[in-house]
């Protein structure tokens, strides 16, 4: 039961309270919307000004918001609501000293789930997490609409779209669908209904301490009631690590292992398995098995997206039906910048995957095309090894075209691959994206493939993953024979 402490955590109106909201990104622009009609003092801290905030900003100071901007943008923090947006530590010296006197540091999403009236469910994970989140959104569209039923599934979270301001819209027999990041969910203290981590390999070592906390992050997402049900990937050794002493109710998928015993050997009693078998995916509890659909039925190319939709039929397990998982599997043609086909132009053909920002992701992208392709790579540097990245590329690459301010990393790490042959896998650097484009489309011949799969993230000259991706778009439909 939810005492004193939960009720000033979670108030049924902000009225009159002092609300700092850090940074005026997508997902805090319209919670001040939402606490400004509910009567708070609203507060936006920025390092940017006002000025540089654009017209957005001018018209919420018409509208009573008060701005602190600027390197000092923290200071003299002690709002009696402290939002934070997801980028920003939740143990910086200012943040720490507010709640330490009395303020609450909280977040959009987590304000979100303490009041949402129907079951939400929330997916994470270091690679896969957009797509699963997608196809666990369709999966349930396509079930309410099988059924007329009249449910509406929601989508949102860090996959773009707040999920805040269309809580009054929600019913109890609705669901909505939630991404959440890792930066989301550490210090988050109230969870979802049903969880999904899709895998945990090293990434945004950059921003997080260590691997611990990473990891620690990630769990939050069913340790915190009322989650009652998760859903991860038992093929990956840190899910299968947390898995083992997992105590809510347990689904693991596996792409290598066929069977229920295997699955589950030394996990929780009870659980659930969704795994691959004569070419056919199936589920079974330890008692039942059922063939769910052909793996030939899955639209979307690659081994690491046929785990994704066995973690989204994990998590929809009693409330999806086989046809409808059909009609998604069968139709979904997937999410842009996720191997993406943009052309093919005099026999090459490009893709853009700008979304693979780590080196797992980009091994699946290598390993779910047939030939080898050329591959662009190289961004801003999180701090994450490229060890593994300079193995695939050895295995799975045709050439490399290296750019951005991983660059020297990378060739220092494919010089350093026991498996790397100056004479086998040509590797070029140019000093700009556009050139990196231009030298693959140079070097490609009748037949070969173009593949834009980073393995780093964007920020080092774009403002996110898809300004690279639509770049990349341009520039190759720019092409002319």
């Amino acid at each position: 039961m939810r005492g004193t402490n939960d009720e000033v955590r979670y108030p049924t109106s902000f009225k009159g309270c002092v609300c700092d909201v850090l940074g005026m990104g997508i997902s805090n622009r319209p919670l001040i919307d939402l606490l400004l009609a509910d009567g708070a003092i609203v507060r936006v801290r920025d390092k940017k000004t006002p000025d540089a905030l654009g017209e957005d900003a001018g018209s919420l100071a018409k509208r009573g918001v008060t701005f602190v901007s600027g390197e000092g943008y923290l200071d003299r923090l002690d709002g009696d609501y402290i939002f934070r947006s997801p980028g920003i530590r939740p143990d910086l010296p200012q943040i720490r000293a507010a709640e330490k006197n009395g303020s609450v540091l909280t977040c959009e999403m987590e304000q979100f789930l303490a009041r949402c009236p129907c079951p939400v469910i929330g997916i994470t994970g270091s690679d896969g997490k957009t797509t699963t989140t997608t196809v666990t959104h369709l999966l349930l569209a396509a079930e309410a609409q099988r059924r007329q039923n009249g449910q509406k599934i929601y989508l949102g979270g860090n996959i773009g779209t707040p999920l805040l301001p269309r809580l009054a819209e929600m019913k109890p027999d609705d669901f909505a669908v939630a991404e959440l990041s890792s930066f989301q969910l550490q210090r988050m203290a109230y969870g979802v209904s049903r969880a999904v981590i899709t895998n945990i390999t090293p990434n945004h070592l950059n921003w997080h301490t260590d691997m611990e906390e990473y990891t620690d992050a990630k769990k939050q997402i069913y340790r915190t009631e009322p989650c009652n049900m998760l859903v991860t990937n038992r093929d990956n050794p840190v899910c299968a690590s947390l898995a083992a002493v997992c105590t809510v109710p347990l689904t693991l998928f596996s792409s290598t292992k066929d069977n229920y015993a295997d699955i589950t050997a030394g996990m929780p009693e009870g659980c659930c398995a969704v795994f691959i078998r004569d070419g056919y995916l199936w589920h079974s509890d330890g008692q039942t098995e059922t063939k769910i659909i052909p793996v030939s039925a899955i639209r979307l190319p690659g081994r690491h997206n046929v785990e994704n939709y066995m973690a989204a039929i994990g998590v929809t397990w009693g409330l999806v039906s086989c046809e409808s998982i059909d009609t998604v599997a069968r139709t979904f043609a997937g999410v842009p910048h996720r191997l993406e086909f943009i052309r093919k132009l005099n026999g090459v053909t490009y893709y853009n995957s700008s979304i693979d920002s780590t080196p797992t992701r980009t091994a699946a992208a290598l390993h779910a095309l047939q030939e080898k392709p050329i591959v662009i790579c190289g961004g801003y540097d999180k701090h994450i090894p490229f060890a593994p990245l300079a193995e695939v590329l050895c295995e799975r690459a045709k050439a490399v075209v290296l750019t951005g301010a991983t660059a020297d990393a990378i060739m220092s790490a494919l010089r350093e691959c026991p498996a790397y042959r100056e004479d086998c896998l040509p590797v070029f650097r140019e000093d700009t994206f556009g050139a990196a484009v231009a030298r693959a489309r140079a070097i490609a011949t009748d037949g070969d493939t173009v593949l834009l799969s980073p393995a780093c993230a964007s920020f080092d000259a774009f403002r996110n993953f898809e300004e690279r991706g639509d770049t990349f778009r341009r520039l190759v439909m720019a092409f002319t024979e």
